[in-house]
């Protein structure tokens, strides 16, 4: 998944435009909506998808280059070693980060994606603050501080760690750190990272092909078209967050990074019916209430 994108644009100055507002929402939307997707993939290897939403996923982000006429900066990052290295980092995290997405909505476990990606934003500025000394807040450290205690709740309630949450967060997390470093803009970042993915994902297409055990044009029709639109359902929400946030305020964005796993969550367990305790509607109350405490600055500062 890729839900609360890695990196964003300098937002407009002078505030939001309605199109803006739309590109973003669209990409929101899709990433909300995305988990109603991939468990219709629940019975093919997370490899395997993950493996085709980077090869369906190579057309649709070069297209968006090309009509965006902005080859020439992917030409240069192929030719670049330094970029060439931040890319594969950048690629590896969010290769892990589509497989433990698909796989936990595959195996029931949608709950703790939308925690993880929940979790996610303040585990992002925390890492700031570690990583770039960028100066937090107190109602900042507050409002990790209540994600804390949130996890904490869900680890004595379960009896263990919730490893599946913390992956999310920590791959996508370390991934928008990296991202960071990455002087090239978004769309020609992504085409950079799937291109680099590329040639293992071949090879494990040719690979489950070879064996048998792969699932396009073998299996049900439906399959093979769910497979093929992995990369428009990978690419598409990442291409309409791009320019969508290149036009908002950053408070804006801040506000809007909260739909998709609100839609995660409602799907899970409304949809779903995945088991929701109220030992969890604890824990995630502690976490929700992190997330207000978190925006209250930057809505404030505006």
């Amino acid at each position: 998944m890729t839900q609360n994108a890695p990196s964003a644009p300098s937002p407009t100055p002078a505030g939001d435009s309605l199109s803006g507002f739309l590109f973003a929402l669209s990409a929101y939307l899709l990433w909300g909506f995305l988990p109603l997707y991939m468990k219709q993939l629940a019975a093919i290897s997370p490899v395997e998808v993950v493996a085709h939403r980077v090869i369906w996923s190579i057309p649709v982000a070069l297209a968006v280059l090309v009509w965006l006429g902005r080859t020439a900066d992917l030409k240069t990052a192929l030719t670049t070693p330094r970029i060439l290295a931040m890319g594969v980092v950048t690629a590896a995290l969010i290769s892990v980060n589509w497989g433990i997405y698909v796989w936990a909505i595959g195996a029931g476990h949608a709950l703790d994606a939308a925690l993880g990606y929940y979790i996610n934003p303040l585990f992002s500025v925390f890492l700031g603050a570690v990583l770039l000394r960028e100066r937090l807040l107190p109602l900042q450290w507050a409002a990790i501080a209540l994600a804390v205690v949130g996890v904490g709740l869900l680890t004595w309630e379960a009896g263990q760690l919730p490893v599946i949450a913390l992956s999310l967060t920590l791959t996508w997390g370390f991934y928008a750190y990296f991202k960071r470093s990455l002087p090239i803009g978004p769309n020609q970042g992504f085409a950079l990272e799937v291109l680099l993915l590329l040639p293992p994902a071949v090879g494990l297409f040719l690979w489950f092909a070879l064996t048998g055990t792969g699932h396009l044009l073998t299996g049900p029709a439906a399959d093979t078209w769910l497979l093929m639109g992995c990369g428009i359902v990978t690419a598409g929400p990442l291409m309409l967050y791009a320019n969508g946030a290149k036009r908002l305020r950053l408070s804006t964005i801040a506000m809007m990074q909260y739909i998709a796993p609100t839609l995660i969550f409602l799907t899970a367990v409304f949809v779903f019916d995945e088991p929701f305790s109220m030992g969890k509607l604890v824990a995630f109350g502690f976490i929700w209430a992190g997330l207000v405490i978190f925006t209250l600055p930057v809505l404030l500062r505006r």
